[in-house]
């Protein structure tokens, strides 16, 4: 029986691949969220694992591998690219890449709105037995960062992802369904040294604390190093999540949506 016009609009949900594609953005968009905001905290790596000291020396500097809290949750947001790119090709990136940043810049926008917001007296002070003094001045530094920071991370993520899905297609119509690993890190390899050092660049070269070129080398090369150890880390995440979707979606629908992704021959393609 064809359904009511009231049904029509929750008609797409009657579809595996469109059900496939909503909640890999949702994941996707979580991720890169949460990893703006807790990426304000620094972690020293060392210490977390129980390790002792790496004292790195490269363009003039030394020190301790520390990272952001970020770290966490962007390897993860670099497979989905993979798996988005996969099977929704660059148009499916596109969207959730602008969809992300749209998203990330209204966080912010009301997390600056609720820094301004008058504290009330007794809020203040509540944390006084847990070691924060002033709660206001806790807030506004967790939640307000730089607006250097936020411009340079949101426009090296942005930069980043269109160059990710440039390089993985190209890789992809040289080498066909085979090497899935090769794309998978081959793009991020590429789109991950622009993105480590234009975040670094915006934020701490032009912005108000001018690191002098071996800082910003050196810490951008650290940074690059570690994104690519994870890459590669996570390629058995890339084929469990392949295995996932065939699952779900059935092998025939899973074909379909990488042919289209690709633009073989035969399919509608993904040039936009």
């Amino acid at each position: 029986m064809a359904p009511r016009s009231s049904d029509a609009p929750w008609a797409v949900l009657s579809s595996r691949p469109a059900r496939l594609f909503i909640m890999l953005s949702g994941l996707f968009v979580t991720n890169a969220l949460i990893a703006e905001f807790v990426g304000v905290k620094i972690f020293a790596l060392e210490d977390t694992l129980g390790l002792p000291p790496f004292d790195w020396r490269l363009f003039g500097q030394s020190g301790s591998l520390s990272f952001t809290a970020g770290v966490m949750l962007w390897p993860i947001v670099f497979i989905m690219t993979d798996i988005i790119n996969e099977y929704f090709g660059v148009r499916g990136v596109r969207f959730i890449s602008w969809l992300a940043v749209g998203f990330i810049s209204y966080a912010f926008l009301f997390a600056y709105l609720a820094i301004e917001l008058a504290p009330a007296g007794w809020w203040v002070a509540v944390g006084g037995e847990r070691g924060v003094p002033d709660m206001q001045a806790a807030f506004a530094s967790i939640f307000g960062q730089g607006l250097w920071t936020i411009g340079g991370s949101i426009t090296a993520f942005l930069i980043g992802q269109l160059i990710d899905v440039a390089v993985f297609h190209r890789i992809l119509r040289v080498t066909g369904e085979r090497f899935v690993w090769l794309r998978a890190t081959g793009s991020t390899a590429i789109s991950q040294l622009v993105d480590s050092f234009v975040v670094l660049y915006i934020a701490f070269v032009l912005g108000p604390q001018h690191w002098p070129v071996g800082l910003f080398l050196a810490v951008g090369t650290v940074n690059y190093c570690y994104k690519m150890l994870m890459a590669v880390a996570l390629i058995p995440l890339l084929y469990a999540g392949r295995r996932l979707i065939q699952a779900y979606v059935g092998t025939e629908a899973a074909e379909r949506l990488r042919a289209h992704a690709a633009g073989l021959p035969g399919t509608a393609g993904d040039r936009a």
